[in-house]
Order: structure tokens, then C-alpha cells, then sequence
């Protein structure tokens, strides 16, 4: 089982570091999201993210230390200039759009291909629809954002980090799914070689068994 309610100790040792970057429109809310994860924190007078920005949280897997590294676009976005250094390395990624901006969903199809392009092709996306908070603004219905991501082969969710919903669900969701893809080539690499080689993969991606809402029936994504 993974457990989600501590926010890590800095003398704890780590097991394994993953990943996992945020991506999107700018004014999306993707540096409250991180906030919200990584301390449990929002602010109202949020300003725009500028200058390259992660922040971890360790959490506990399966009985292994795993540290989330969170990067954020730092603004990137704006310029539309974020680099394939920004993504290389990352075995995560959260899509996230604003159900109150159309735009900001129009435009997901061209970060993932963004994604796709410069990313590892076994990374794990989730797609994010923030600010569920606002749903006397809607502009993107629920329907339309489910519809793309089982099309596209990707984990879905609707967010409030103001509200703290499904942000912690969201990230646990993408973290487990790299979790059981790594222990499955662990398995495959220890039946091939006969003897595991599991020195080697520390410092690699890993994930934590939780519930995920939303999944595709089939996720091209994960396993193959």
C-alpha cells in the first residue's frame, strides 16, 4: 500500500526518484497544483512561474522510499521555448488544462504532441481539467476532456487545488502506474537474466498502488 501522508524526512533514504513534469497553458494553475502536493499549500496571490522550479515530496510504496520530483514549465509555456531538457529523464507528466478557459483544452493536443515528441514513449500522462471549483464558469464540459483522453490513451481527472480535490489522488494515480510498469520489468529482467540486477535501478521511476478514477478501458500508454 502507499502511503500519501507525510511529506517526507530529509535523513530518509530514498529508494527511487521520479520524474514527473507539468505541462499546459500558462494561468492553468499548475504551480498550485504542485503547491498543493508538495506542501499543501495555496495562494491566492499566485504570480506567473518564472525561472526553473521543482519541488519533491517522499512518499512510501510498497514499503520502498519513492521521492516525486515535480518539475514545473517555470513559464516557459509563455514563450512557447519549454525545451526537451525540461522533459527528458521524466517518466510522469499532468497534462492540465482550466474548465473555465476553452483555449487552454484546445491547445492540450499540441502539448502532448510536444510531449510524445521529446519524452520517453512509455511515460505516463494523466490529463488534469483544474479549477473544478468554478463550475458556474465551465467551458469545458467533462465529456469532451474524457472522450480525448480515452482516445488518447490517457488517465483523466478534474482538479481543484484551491479545494485540495483530487490533487493528491491525481499524482498518486500517475505514480502508481509507474510503479507497477517498473516492477513488471523488474520481474521480466529477473526471469531473463536469472539473477536481479536491482542495484541498477535505483535512482530510476517508480509508483504506487491507488485508486484511479476515470482510467481508459485500454491504456496504450502503460504496458507495453
Amino acid at each position: 500500500m502507499a502511503s500519501a501522508t507525510g511529506y517526507g524526512d530529509a535523513n530518509q533514504k530514498i529508494d527511487y526518484v521520479f520524474k514527473v513534469v507539468l505541462i499546459g497553458d500558462s494561468a492553468v494553475g499548475k504551480s498550485q497544483i504542485l503547491a498543493r502536493f508538495a506542501r499543501n499549500d495555496f495562494s491566492l496571490d499566485s504570480k506567473a512561474t518564472i525561472g526553473v522550479e521543482f519541488q519533491t515530496r517522499t512518499l512510501v510504496i510498497q514499503h520502498k522510499s519513492v521521492k516525486a520530483q515535480i518539475w514545473d514549465t517555470a513559464g516557459q509555456e509563455r514563450y512557447r521555448a519549454v525545451t526537451s531538457a525540461y522533459y527528458r529523464g521524466a517518466v510522469g507528466a499532468m497534462l492540465v488544462y482550466d474548465i473555465t478557459k476553452r483555449p487552454s483544452f484546445d491547445h492540450i493536443p499540441r502539448w502532448l504532441e510536444e510531449l510524445r515528441n521529446h519524452a520517453d514513449k512509455n511515460i505516463v500522462i494523466i490529463l488534469i481539467g483544474n479549477k473544478s471549483d468554478l463550475e458556474d464558469q465551465r467551458a469545458v464540459p467533462t465529456e469532451d476532456a474524457k472522450e480525448f483522453a480515452e482516445k488518447e490513451g490517457l488517465f483523466f481527472l478534474e482538479t481543484s487545488a484551491l479545494e485540495a480535490i483530487n490533487v493528491e489522488t491525481s499524482f498518486m494515480t500517475v505514480l502508481t502506474e509507474i510503479f507497477n510498469i517498473m516492477n513488471k520489468k523488474n520481474l521480466a529482467a529477473d526471469e531473463n537474466q536469472g539473477n536481479g540486477n536491482s542495484a541498477s535501478l535505483s535512482g530510476k521511476k517508480i509508483i504506487i498502488p491507488g485508486p484511479a478514477q476515470v482510467i481508459p478501458a485500454k491504456s496504450s500508454m502503460c504496458c507495453q
